[in-house]
């Protein structure tokens, strides 16, 4: 089966690094032309954009901050016109133990959620509306694994994040289906990124490689491909689905 994605306009959260690097990459390969957020690493998300033409840029904006994230989907559609796809990749993970200071525990709480959940919510708002008004468009939210099998107590933000995260795409297939409004979710395990390294490096990659049913650490190149397909438009049926992708280390 040949993907093709010419044409098509995506918006890729997080993408300058990481999964969502890859992500974005996979369709650029298949022709889409991807507006490439970042926050802070500019030079990988301007390289990345160039790399993968096809009229490519860079966009950044700071998800901590809602004005940022109403901003961003306003920058991208003021290039493009038009936006198909919002992938809401970008995330955070903190390490906030139970017996840590109230206030800084919180800290650590508000600080996840505004950047996987709330800033994932504002973009998730404007691509509904803006695809109720041209015929349709798709959402794909990358979760985790975290959202149904729990984390950690450290990481209790990060798993609720990520559960929220999940719910959020199930109302917008259902509640929007009728108007040719698609949200997935993909919820990887552990992935071979910068984001899992201060868990590696607390725990050990032994630890983490023995609760894989397979024999490697997840890379973000075994993401990509999921995500491509389902920005094709040949997976619509499965609207408000959940595809796991965590090496066999959890199976529902």
């Amino acid at each position: 089966m040949q993907i093709d994605l010419k044409g098509m306009n995506i918006l890729v959260t997080g993408a300058s690094s990481g999964i969502g690097a890859a992500i974005t990459r996979g369709l650029g390969a298949a022709g889409a032309t991807v507006a490439v957020h970042y926050n802070r690493n500019s030079g990988n998300a301007e390289k990345i954009a160039k790399e993968i033409g096809n009229g490519s840029e860079a966009f950044k904006a700071d998800l901590a901050q809602p004005e940022e994230c109403f901003r961003l989907f306003v920058d991208v559609l003021a290039k493009y016109e038009t936006i198909d796809v919002l992938i809401n990749n970008a995330g955070i993970i903190i390490n906030s133990p139970m017996d840590a200071p109230a206030e800084e525990w919180l800290d650590g709480w508000d600080a996840t959620m505004m950047v996987n959940l709330t800033a994932a919510g504002i973009l998730t708002r404007a691509a509904v509306n803006h695809f109720i008004d041209r015929d349709g468009g798709r959402i794909i939210n990358i979760a985790s694994r975290a959202a149904f099998r729990g984390d950690t107590p450290e990481y209790l933000s990060y798993s609720a994040s990520k559960g929220g995260m999940v719910a959020m795409s199930r109302s917008i297939a259902r509640g929007y289906g009728k108007d040719n409004v698609k949200s997935f979710v993909v919820a990887p395990g552990f992935v071979r990124t910068g984001m899992a390294r201060q868990f590696v490096e607390q725990y050990g990659e032994e630890l983490v490689i023995n609760d894989l049913a397979l024999d490697r650490l997840t890379e973000p190149q075994d993401v990509a491909p999921t995500v491509v397909f389902l920005a094709s438009g040949h997976m619509d049926h499965a609207t408000g689905c959940t595809i796991d992708i965590n090496a066999g280390s959890y199976v529902r």
